[in-house]
């Protein structure tokens, strides 16, 4: 019997190679996960023509600074998971 793939977002496929989920990663997260509602980074830009996003923004930015400290090689490395994410985001 072949192994069954596992889901995009934990393999290549659903990763953004600039930081992130692309939109097959979150869809499939959304699938294995019901009830999620995974939504895309929010820029600067977006941010400043948004309020909710700005918010948005501000909360994810301030929890992977936290992160940034637990990982001290993650946030090191500028080509980690980590800070791709973060450039996304630009934190």
């Amino acid at each position: 019997m072949p192994k069954k793939k596992s889901a995009s977002w934990t393999r290549k496929s659903g990763k953004n190679p600039e930081g992130g989920l692309n939109e097959a990663g979150r869809k499939s997260y959304e699938r294995e996960n019901p009830g999620s509602d995974l939504k895309r980074p929010v820029s600067k830009e977006e941010a400043k023509r948004s309020p909710k996003a700005a918010a948005r923004r501000k909360s994810y930015c301030a929890r992977s600074a936290g992160q940034m400290k637990d990982f001290p090689k993650a946030a090191k490395d500028p080509n980690s998971r980590l800070r791709k994410a973060r450039r996304k985001w630009d934190c």
